[in-house]
């Protein structure tokens, strides 16, 4: 039986009051603050990971802070929370530790953590951007965009993840712009394509112009609040939100439904797997960021995986591989945790060609 660990911490207090429902009683900010003095918490035992090949069992590590407190408390203090919870999934015996969130984020994106651990530690990027842009073409077809015509728009591409899938869809599109709010990385990477793929792409850090411009849009840019609201959108297009939190707010799910927005990275696990923590999915279902812990496991592949900002094309197309071969598969288009009927595609798309927004 394969081990492994993913660590992850509450996006805001409500997900404390999931596994305490009896803290709702206080005040969110004495909660808030309290539980960050708390040591990592081991919240479930995973099991019924089974594939072809092999069966893998894991535990999630909660390391107690929010979003917020990511990115609020010194860097080093955070790092020191993961670190402690990587060696408590050490103790429960994980041979792969994934890292989510803003876990996997802080500081240099996993190889501080690595380096103090002794178990192999992957950020679970790579399935994430393969699985995302597995998502962004699905959908695309299905609303009928033809992404070689499409101006396609990366919010967040100086990121790990946004910076990955921008490079790969320089090679399947021909209008492409970058979007973040440090101009000299963008250009960088801007460049990086052109000689990658030989595309030109736009660069902007007027994030919200190019959004109203785009038809087809991949969001992840790490913020703790959401960024995209109903008005930046424009009829019939499609947003893939990587991020968590999201980037996309919910009112656009109930102002917009000329709009097809789609979360990036959910996927089905293969046998009958309790997660043993309701994260807000159906069973079997998990984000491709914990999927990817489950895949190494599964493959006893116990060395260092996707670490750091700069991800590989070639890794990518690796753990896309190794799922296929495990049973794992992209769970449909779901959109604001819940899954999207053919029907209702159909009839965002019907309702795109009428609208006047």
């Amino acid at each position: 039986m394969e081990k492994f660990a993913f660590i992850f911490h509450p996006l805001d207090v409500s997900y404390i009051y999931r596994k305490f429902p009896w803290l709702s009683v206080f005040p969110d900010a004495i909660v808030e603050t309290a539980f960050k003095f708390t040591p990592p918490l081991v919240v479930s035992h995973i099991t019924g990971i089974k594939s072809a090949y092999a069966e893998a069992e894991g535990w999630f590590v909660n390391v107690p802070l929010t979003s917020s407190q990511m990115l609020a408390l010194p860097e080093e203090t955070v790092l020191k929370h993961i670190i402690r919870a990587g060696k408590k999934a050490e103790e429960l015996g994980a041979k792969v530790i994934g890292l989510g969130a803003f876990t996997a984020v802080v500081g240099d994106a996993g190889i501080t953590v690595a380096r103090n651990l002794h178990t192999a530690v992957t950020t679970g990027n790579s399935y994430t951007v393969g699985t995302a842009l597995e998502g962004i073409r699905l959908a695309a077809d299905k609303m009928g965009i033809d992404l070689k015509k499409a101006e396609v728009l990366v919010v967040g591409a100086n990121g790990a993840i946004g910076s990955a899938c921008a490079r790969i869809l320089a090679r399947e599109v021909n209008y492409l712009t970058l979007a973040s709010r440090n101009g000299q990385r963008l250009e960088n990477l801007s460049r990086r394509i052109l000689r990658e793929s030989g595309l030109a792409t736009r660069v902007t850090d007027d994030f919200k112009k190019a959004i109203r411009q785009a038809d087809v849009v991949l969001t992840v840019t790490g913020s703790a609040t959401s960024v995209i609201e109903p008005e930046d959108l424009k009829p019939g297009a499609v947003v893939c939100d990587v991020a968590r939190p999201r980037d996309v707010s919910k009112e656009v799910a109930q102002a917009r439904p000329d709009v097809l927005v789609i979360e990036g990275g959910v996927v089905q696990v293969p046998g009958q797997v309790d997660f043993g923590f309701d994260f807000g999915f159906p069973p079997g279902m998990s984000f491709a960021c914990m999927a990817e812990a489950m895949i190494l496991a599964l493959e006893g592949r116990h060395d260092n995986f996707t670490l750091g900002r700069d991800l590989r094309v070639e890794q990518i197309d690796e753990i896309m591989k190794l799922a296929k071969k495990h049973g794992f598969r992209l769970a449909g288009l779901r959109s604001f945790d819940r899954a999207l009927q053919e029907s209702e595609v159909q009839q965002i798309k019907h309702r795109s060609r009428r609208s006047t927004w």
